[in-house]
């Protein structure tokens, strides 16, 4: 039987014994799969505590992945190794420095992060979750990164300079920046015995081609998040979906999607059980939501996160139920007893 796999993200807490509660209450609303952040905080002061986080998890029966929170900047936590490493800050075409995000070329922090693997595994992660790696391309052309770093190796490359406004060439060599990395690091946390995952935001799908011919990336997700637009939940989610899906399927990768569960304002609760099914309609079968008691510990929550938990739990019940009631009726036909 082809297993579901049902989770959510979970962070903002290191007590222990408040964690192993919420982990109950996790499995109690149906899911059996935890996306734990492991930080550079958690690599300067919480290592032996994220250990006992993992071992916890795994004694409930729950899996888990663990995401590079913050590592490079946003998603997460500002980037915290710029104030060692200086000269890896993206830049604009325009010049600005962006204060808080690591350009993927840099050296010094390809390093960091090999750093950063070898800690997760030391506390015994399996499988990593890379999260929304990507860059800023904005609708006047203007991008990064744009970095001497950058800038180098495109003249090297592209026997010119760097130009201000995004080309093929540009968009073709952010591209490789992006892929070139994962090729390099994926490559290096295989050789720990990791598992690789990479989730990508719709509008950084422009890397998604390339990322799939990256071999130690073993599977990729997408997250429609649809509560920010102007589109109908279910329709949106199953439109981003579907052909991701099929091009994983594909290229023989594993696929997920995410839901959300954060920022959803008061009175629109049930659109995480249209969402939800959207996503398992377009043959998501490892399906997450962002994220524990609708984002409570963060300033990005849910207006109700009572409300968005109980409904979230209660999406993932049903997704369950589909998913055993397609399995039943396959043996029933099997046995010709319909």
């Amino acid at each position: 039987m082809e297993k579901l796999n049902l989770g959510i993200a979970y962070h903002g807490n290191r007590i222990l014994d408040s964690v192993r509660t919420d982990l109950k209450d996790i499995l109690n609303h149906n899911m059996n799969l935890v996306v734990h952040m492991f930080t550079h905080n958690d690599m300067n002061r919480h290592k032996n505590v994220m250990k006992d986080i993992f071992s916890a998890t795994k004694d409930l029966g729950l899996d888990f992945w663990v995401d590079n929170w913050g590592l490079g900047g946003p998603p997460g936590d500002v980037s915290h190794i710029l104030q060692y490493f200086p000269e890896a800050h993206q830049v604009s075409s325009t010049g600005e420095i962006d204060p808080v995000r690591v350009c993927f070329n840099s050296k010094r922090y390809r390093e960091f992060v090999k750093k950063w693997l070898n800690m997760v595994r030391e506390a015994g992660g399996e499988t990593i979750f890379w999260d929304e790696p990507h860059l800023n391309l904005s609708e006047d052309g203007t991008y990064t990164c744009c970095c001497d770093t950058c800038k180098k190796m495109f003249e090297e490359r592209y026997g010119r300079p760097m130009p201000k406004t995004a080309d093929d060439d540009v968009k073709e060599f952010r591209t490789n920046s992006i892929s070139e990395y994962f090729d390099e690091i994926t490559s290096y946390s295989k050789s720990l015995g990791l598992k690789n995952i990479v989730c990508l935001m719709p509008k950084s799908l422009e890397f998604f081609n390339r990322m799939l011919k990256v071999s130690d990336i073993d599977g990729m997700g997408v997250d429609p998040y649809w509560v920010f637009t102007k589109e109908e939940p279910y329709e949106y989610v199953y439109n981003h979906s579907t052909d991701f899906i099929n091009k994983c399927n594909e290229a023989k990768k594993e696929s997920h999607v995410w839901i959300q569960t954060y920022g959803n304002p008061a009175g629109r609760e049930d659109e995480i059980y249209l969402a939800a099914n959207a996503a398992y309609d377009a043959g998501a079968r490892t399906i997450l939501s962002w994220s524990f008691r609708g984002g409570e510990a963060c300033d990005y929550r849910a207006e109700n996160t009572d409300i968005v938990w109980n409904v979230t739990g209660d999406a993932m019940r049903r997704l369950k139920d589909r998913h055993m009631d397609a399995e039943r009726d396959k043996i029933r036909k099997q046995l010709n007893l319909e």
